[in-house]
C-alpha cells in the first residue's frame, strides 16, 4: 500500500501569489542524469509547415510516430503509458495510449486541490488563512504532504471530489476504498483524459488572478518537479505538476510517473501524461520516461536532461 505520493514532507519553496509576476527557484543541482549517446528527433522536411493527415503539421505527425515508437520500446508489458496533447489555439488533441484507463493519480490531484480552493473562495463559499495560503504554495511548489494533509483535513472529503468530476469535468476520477477510513486525496484513481480537462479548466476558466496564480506557481516549481512536461525545454516556458508514487495494484506493486502542465508562447500547449510502471521498474525509468515522451513531442532531443525525483513510497 502506498503511503506518500509526491516529495514529501521537507524545505518548502515558497511561490509567488498572485498577480506576482513570475517565481524564482534555486539553480538545478545535482541530479541531473547525464544523458547518454542523443538521439535526434526526426528532422523536420521541406513540407513541415504543411498540414498533413488530421490537420496538424507533418513535422508534428513526425513527433507523434516518433512517441509511439519511443512508447513501444520502454513500456513493460504490464505498464501504461498514455498521452494527451493539445493545442489550445486551433482545438485539437491528439492521443495516445489507454486514455480511458483509470490510473493512480499521484500528487497530480493536489493541481485539483488548489483550483477547487481557488473556485470556492472566489464563490464566497470558504475562506483562505494566510496558513492555507502558504501550505498551498507549498502543495504546489514541492509536492509537500504535510501541507496537502492540511489542507484536506479542513476543506477536502468527498464532496472536494465530487467538484473535481462535476467542476473540473473528470468523470473517470474516484476514490479507491480500502487503504483508508474515509476519502484522502491520496488514494484516488482517474483517467489521462481527466487531468486533461484539469488543465484546460486551470487554462481556459479559472479567474483571472487565480489563473496567473497557478500558472506562475507551475512555472515555479521546485527541483524535485523539474521533469515530466518541464522537458518541454526552457525556450517554452513550460509549468507542471507532477506526481509520483509507489502503489499496489493486482498486478503487482509498482510506481506511478504523472505530469500534468502546459508549454509554448501563452499557454499554447496543455500536455497530460500518466504511466503506470510494469512491477519491473523503478521510478528512475519513470521519469525519464515521461520527460522523453515530451520532449520528443516538442522535437527536441532524447534522453532529456531533467532532475529526477526522490523515492518517497
Amino acid at each position: 500500500m502506498a503511503d506518500s505520493f509526491g516529495y514529501g514532507p521537507g524545505p518548502v519553496y515558497p511561490v509567488l501569489r498572485p498577480l506576482a509576476a513570475g517565481v524564482v527557484c534555486a539553480a538545478l543541482a545535482a541530479g541531473c542524469a547525464p544523458p547518454p549517446v542523443p538521439i535526434e528527433p526526426p528532422a523536420a522536411s521541406a513540407a513541415a509547415a504543411a498540414s498533413c493527415a488530421g490537420g496538424w503539421t507533418c513535422e508534428q505527425q513526425q513527433r507523434f510516430d516518433a512517441v509511439r515508437a519511443y512508447s513501444s520500446k520502454v513500456v513493460g508489458p504490464r505498464g501504461a503509458l498514455s498521452v494527451v496533447f493539445t493545442d489550445r489555439l486551433t482545438g485539437q488533441s491528439w492521443r495516445t495510449g489507454p486514455t480511458a484507463q483509470p490510473g493512480w493519480t499521484a500528487s497530480t490531484v493536489k493541481l485539483a486541490i488548489a483550483a477547487d480552493l481557488l473556485a470556492e473562495r472566489g464563490a464566497g463559499r470558504i475562506v483562505l488563512a494566510e496558513q492555507d495560503q502558504h501550505d498551498m504554495d507549498a502543495m504546489l511548489n514541492s509536492s509537500d504532504e504535510a501541507a496537502t494533509d492540511r489542507l484536506w483535513r479542513k476543506f477536502g472529503g468527498e464532496p472536494m471530489l465530487a467538484r473535481f468530476r462535476d467542476r473540473f469535468g473528470m468523470p473517470g476520477l474516484h476514490f479507491v476504498p480500502g487503504f483508508s477510513r474515509s476519502a484522502y486525496w491520496g488514494f484516488v484513481k482517474c483517467t489521462v483524459d481527466d487531468l486533461a480537462a484539469l488543465t484546460a479548466y486551470v487554462l481556459d476558466r479559472t479567474a483571472p488572478a487565480d489563473r496567473a496564480y497557478l500558472v506562475a506557481a507551475l512555472r515555479g516549481v521546485a527541483p524535485n518537479q523539474r521533469w515530466g512536461v518541464w522537458a518541454a525545454g526552457p525556450a517554452q516556458q513550460p509549468g507542471n505538476k507532477n506526481g509520483w508514487s509507489d502503489e499496489v495494484d493486482p498486478y503487482g506493486k509498482h510506481w506511478v510517473a504523472n505530469s500534468v502542465g502546459f508549454a509554448g508562447e501563452g499557454e499554447r500547449y496543455a500536455v497530460a501524461v500518466m504511466y503506470q510502471l510494469d512491477p519491473a521498474a523503478t521510478l528512475d525509468d519513470g521519469a525519464h520516461t515521461v520527460s522523453d515522451v515530451v520532449a520528443l513531442l516538442f522535437g527536441r532531443p532524447v534522453p532529456a536532461p531533467i532532475t529526477l525525483p526522490i523515492p518517497d513510497g
